[in-house]
């Protein structure tokens, strides 16, 4: 089978815009996480928000004048994170250098991962408040009288999940495969998966990939605190993100997207492209025990032990761990006894990028992707920050300084609270 290579990578994150700020930050070790002052009537004290993204034509980076018109015309019909991710996805093009009319639009494709996307309080208040009653409560009966009427008519556009790969796919002219995936935070392997298929079985030349999220939109803050474990300390807002510690609190919740341009060997050496690393494969594996029970460990061992198999390697030959890192109890207790379950007794070093920016949703799993391949491609490790006490329930040799050697290759793991996981395998191109 052929090499499927990377060859463009770009980011919207806490820690930047710019895949140099998102190294530099993961180098000095400078956390994204600040005081939460957006949604005061939460019981959180920090999230990481994308801040240095505001939505304006030139955060979607370098673009020709016609992109910049198609782009700023539709800015009004998409999302937040919509946004983000077609600024992520124009970057990384940038970064690849692929330039309109030097491909076959034919024979490119787009596979771009999310969460469902919620709309905002705002757009729903006008045509709340003329649902009113006699007793001032919203009267859902006159809904399709008087407030419907109040709604803007492209409304739902700017909601939809699979309108990232959509708008990618027009103000590209990709005409390949255009797909969408909800999988939560394991959108990523679903994604890279795919993608890695279709330009083997020669579908097409080249994939763009990625996923975008958010856990700070103040619906699903909401939903965040009352299922999961939310960081609430009052500890400086820094240190809160502090995967596999015996002193964790929780998840931090943040924002972000990351997009991949990944092809086949022969199409990027062809056009004298720039190789970052070779994906060799990615899987997917949900794993739910009777009566509807998920079992993370379970699956992420699979997804693990399944990805090894794929690639005809052994556990040994793998270089390190790019781990979900969630931050909360269950879940880095979770993952490390699957690491453990795989690996043995080996101390194969793990780093969390979580630990700098939180949980983005479904957009964490292409942002750490980036980071590790940022990481293989320096040979240097960033640590997982605020790392100070191991928890004796985290089996796992946590990476504490920076610096410590990549190794040739990484597994890059995602994982749901449903115990949807996937595994990512990276390997260094030579």
């Amino acid at each position: 089978m052929g090499r499927v290579v990377i060859t463009g990578m770009g980011t919207v994150s806490p820690l930047g815009l710019t895949l140099d700020s998102l190294w530099k930050s993961l180098s000095e070790c400078v956390s994204g996480v600040r005081a939460c002052t957006q949604n005061e009537k939460f019981p959180i004290n920090c999230a990481a928000p994308a801040d240095a993204f505001t939505g304006n034509i030139d955060d979607f980076g370098e673009l020709d004048s016609n992109q910049k018109k198609i782009i700023r015309k539709g800015l009004k019909l998409t999302s937040r994170e919509i946004q983000m991710c077609i600024a992520a996805t124009q970057r990384a093009l940038t970064d690849a250098g692929i330039i309109a009319g030097q491909f076959d639009p034919e024979r490119v494709g787009t596979s771009i991962g999310s969460d469902y996307i919620f709309t905002t309080t705002a757009d729903l208040e006008d045509a709340m408040k003329s649902c009113r009653g006699e007793s001032g409560h919203f009267d859902f009966s006159i809904w399709g009288q008087r407030g419907l009427p109040k709604m803007t008519p492209l409304w739902q556009l700017k909601y939809l999940s699979n309108m990232s790969a959509c708008h990618i796919a027009i103000y590209n002219d990709f005409r390949n495969v255009c797909n969408s995936i909800t999988l939560r935070e394991a959108s990523i392997g679903a994604t890279v998966g795919e993608a890695v298929h279709n330009i083997r079985s020669g579908k097409t030349d080249m994939m763009v990939v990625g996923t975008t999220g958010s856990r700070i939109h103040p619906m699903k803050m909401l939903h965040a605190i009352l299922t999961e474990q939310v960081a609430q300390g009052t500890e400086p807002p820094e240190t809160v993100s502090r995967p596999f510690d015996r002193e964790r609190q929780g998840m931090v919740l943040g924002e972000g997207t990351g997009s991949l341009v990944l092809e086949s060997e022969e199409h990027a050496r062809k056009r004298g492209a720039k190789i970052y690393a070779e994906i060799v494969c990615g899987t997917y594996v949900s794993h739910l025990e009777r009566g509807m029970i998920p079992n993370r460990r379970e699956a992420l061992t699979q997804a693990m032990t399944l990805l090894c198999r794929r690639a005809d390697m052994t556990p040994e030959q793998i270089g390190h761990i790019n781990a979900h890192g969630l931050s909360t109890f269950a879940c880095d207790i979770d993952e490390a006894n699957a690491i453990r379950s795989v690996f043995g007794k080996r101390k194969i070093p793990v780093t969390a990028a979580k630990s700098y920016f939180g949980n983005l949703g479904a957009g964490s799993g292409a942002v750490e992707l980036v980071a590790g391949v940022l990481a293989l491609k320096n040979n240097q490790l960033f640590p997982i920050l605020n790392h100070v006490m191991g928890d004796p329930d985290c089996p796992i040799t946590p990476v504490r300084e920076f610096g410590v050697p990549t190794g040739d290759s990484f597994i890059k793991l995602s994982v749901s609270p449903q115990a949807q996981a996937a595994a990512i395998l990276v390997r260094r191109f030579e």
